[in-house]
């Protein structure tokens, strides 16, 4: 069983907290959240609910620190905690390759938001995605190496991301769920062009079981992409196996080595069983 399967949903609460600041003092308060975005926006808290989680997602062996062979960025506080941009990416060709790789968002109801794999091409590991933060977190990644774990994150500040609305209406979120695109990206450099970037995006409405009907009040219930492979002619490039973390209408945008083949082929399936399956021919490097 995996960790994803695991780790299952907390309950509880969420409050709202209001706060009455002088408005002749903006600048001081400015002045303190700068400090306090610099002081906290590049690493972990040690506060929070790891101390529970950590035997069902890492065990006992404790990950190794990942500075220097993997990093993970995220906004200190969200501008929207339905789509939170996560990037995940290593220094360089002579990291340590990462073959799989757990994202962990430590307060959600689900804390593991996704399992990856991924293959060769990946390598060496440039990928971003965007997820829901459901209340102030730490968001960590446990990667994984031929020399053991490492873990790497950051503490995010966004609430309500898990119940948020979805920002379509319910029949067109339906109508179009299952289309599939990817889009391309030409190389910066002729020296990069065996380096290529791309972004898929799935359309789906990715219920989180969190959020109401806005006409009958009633929740909704949870309806999700739960696992995605990309691969390139024959060759994996990675898998998805995610949660009601991962934001509505998933978007990743990824970097891989050109193998040469023609086309990039993506296969989705949902919570219901639905699967999508598309083959897209790349667009030819300039």
């Amino acid at each position: 069983m995996t960790a994803l399967h695991k780790v299952t949903f907390r309950s509880g609460t969420l409050f709202a907290l209001a706060v009455a600041l002088p408005l002749a003092m903006p600048s001081v308060v400015e002045r303190a959240n700068a400090a306090e975005d610099t002081e906290q926006s590049n690493s972990l808290t040690n506060k929070g609910s790891w101390s529970d989680l950590r035997a069902d997602i890492v065990g006992d062996k404790d990950p190794a620190d990942a500075d220097g062979i993997v990093d993970l960025t995220a906004p200190y506080r969200a501008h929207d905690a339905a789509t939170v941009p996560i990037s995940i990416k290593q220094p360089g060709p002579t990291a340590p390759a990462i073959d799989s790789a757990t994202l962990v968002i430590d307060e959600n109801p689900a804390p593991v938001a996704a399992e990856m794999t991924f293959g060769t091409a990946m390598h060496p590991l440039d990928l971003e995605l965007r997820v829901r933060v459901n209340q102030y977190s730490n968001v960590r990644l446990i990667a994984h190496t031929a020399d053991g774990p490492v873990m790497t994150g950051r503490f995010v500040k966004a609430s309500g991301g898990c119940s948020a609305p979805a920002t379509k209406d319910p029949e067109v979120a339906l109508s179009t769920m299952g289309q599939i695109r990817i889009k391309y990206f030409t190389p910066a450099t002729e020296a990069a062009s065996t380096r290529r970037e791309a972004q898929l995006m799935i359309r789906h409405p990715n219920y989180s079981g969190l959020q109401r009907n806005q006409m009958t009040q009633l929740f909704i219930p949870a309806h999700f992409v739960d696992q995605i492979e990309v691969k390139q002619g024959d060759d994996l490039l990675f898998t998805v196996n995610g949660g009601i973390s991962l934001s509505e209408n998933p978007v990743i945008r990824f970097t891989y080595t050109d193998n040469g083949a023609k086309a990039l082929s993506v296969r989705a399936e949902d919570t219901e069983g639905n699967v999508w399956e598309k083959t897209i021919p790349k667009e030819p490097a300039s």
